[in-house]
């Protein structure tokens, strides 16, 4: 019965695919999240106010990171289609202009964040305490902006390239570091001094930078795409006109969901410290469980963008809708065990009891929100993206957080001062909200196009 089973898994080119894209992208991505959950876990022994400004404070991160996820995702369509028509030149033309826009808005982001971290915080808490310890953290980790944004170019390249176990590897081993430098610096350990919160910012910038040198080094070994800077000012016309036509979608869909989630949290940054705090942790908890539903997301693109470039249409199209049955069948697993583990996480959580009641509940709430976000990623940032098809994913989040989440979410807590717990559920539904369009935009096919010249 093995063996049969076996020799089928063998047979499968889109199960063996899955698996070798899959797994190394679900393992960095888990390993992202690790370091959140190191982060929460080491200064929630210092204090609740460090864990909630650091909270407040990667919101920053988090920012960048949807621009540095528009510009990557975009030159991700454009690498993975050109992949598979073994086009490597038009790869080299494309990569520069990405890192071109990546090197400008990390120095942007860095800037800020080194003169006015103070203002910044104000977005998100009126908090003293809260703005006083974020805004140390800020300025301390803003040099990590500018690194991120360039290192993501190169590991996206890695990644499309047929090389996402050394992009995995690469990005997992900075996290290892970053974990590390965490327990060393913030307690003052083998001899430094104690830094508390800032330790925990010195420690993401050096693992960064790690992180940047290895990349470079990676992409520049024998046979390997390269990323010529020279580029930069030497671009090709018609594919820097294809770069925008396709990136800009996925930039402005990025942007239209992150400042949606980041309005979430100010919401809650409002409503109390222990809000925050069980915010916090849900949000770290939900990350990690989550790694699985990014790696079939991006494996998909990858998948379904290789195929689409070899002009193989109805071989994508089959593709498709098995990786989309299997998005729905990770959702609901990944779902009831978020569910099942809220009663573990929330009593050992390191919060006052009010925040251990709002942490079980919101996990509960997100575990549901993310049977609908297995599909929704799946779709959207996976197989719509890799056709180029990512206009809707702006429009659906306009649609599900703008014109929906965000104005009830402010309604509920401003206006009729409603509980946590209501507030809560109201910006959760976005997911659920987005399934009914997101179907019906499938089933028009209008992804499934080859967009290479």
């Amino acid at each position: 019965m093995f063996e049969g089973l076996k020799e089928k898994y063998r047979e499968d080119a889109l199960a063996n695919q899955l698996v070798h894209l899959v797994v190394p992208i679900a393992i960095q991505s888990f390993m992202l999240a690790l370091v959140s959950a190191t982060d929460a876990v080491m200064l929630g022994f210092v204090d609740q106010t460090s864990l909630s400004a650091v909270s407040l404070a990667g919101q920053i991160q988090f920012v960048l990171n949807l621009f540095v996820a528009g510009i990557s995702g975009g030159s991700g369509i454009m690498a993975a289609q050109y992949w598979g028509k073994k086009d490597l030149k038009s790869i080299e033309k494309v990569m520069p202009v990405a890192l071109y826009i990546n090197l400008v808005v990390g120095g942007i982001f860095t800037i800020t964040a080194a003169l006015i971290p103070d203002k910044l915080m104000l977005i998100f808490t009126s908090d003293p305490a809260l703005i006083a310890s974020g805004a140390a953290y800020i300025r301390a980790v803003s040099l990590s902006y500018v690194l991120c944004a360039i290192s993501q170019i190169y590991l996206i390249l890695l990644k499309n390239t047929g090389r996402a176990v050394k992009s995995s590897m690469i990005g997992s081993s900075a996290v290892i570091i970053n974990i590390i430098l965490n327990g060393i610096l913030i307690f003052g350990l083998c001899g430094f001094a104690k830094l508390g919160i800032v330790g925990a910012a010195i420690a993401t910038v050096i693992a960064r930078l790690v992180e940047l040198i290895w990349a470079v080094l990676a992409t520049r070994q024998k046979d390997n795409v390269q990323i010529h800077w020279s580029g930069i000012f030497h671009t090709d016309k018609k594919l820097n006109a294809d770069f925008k036509h396709y990136t800009t979608p996925v930039l402005a869909a990025s942007l239209v969901w992150g400042i949606a989630f980041v309005l979430y949290s100010v919401i809650l940054g409002h409503m109390g410290s222990d809000a925050v705090a069980a915010n916090s942790i849900a949000s770290i908890i939900k990350s990690m469980f989550q790694c699985v539903i990014r790696g079939v997301s991006a494996g998909a693109g990858i998948i379904i963008g290789n195929l689409l470039g070899a002009n193989q249409l109805e071989k994508a199209k089959q593709y498709g809708a098995r990786i989309t049955h299997i998005s729905i069948a990770i959702g609901v697993v990944t779902g009831v065990l978020l569910m099942i583990c809220s009663f573990g996480i929330s009593r050992v959580a390191m919060i006052s009891d009010i925040a251990r009641e709002y942490l079980q509940f919101m996990m509960i709430v997100l575990g549901f929100n993310m049977m609908g976000q297995a599909v929704n990623t799946t779709v959207l940032d996976g197989i719509f993206c890799a056709g180029g098809d990512s206009r809707f994913d702006m429009f659906g989040n306009i649609g599900a957080m703008w014109c929906f989440a965000v104005p009830l979410g402010f309604i509920s807590a401003f206006v009729f001062h409603a509980p946590v717990w209501v507030v809560y559920i109201v910006i959760s539904l976005d997911e659920l909200v987005k399934l009914p369009a997101v179907y019906l935009r499938y089933k028009k096919y209008i992804w499934v196009r080859n967009i290479t010249r």
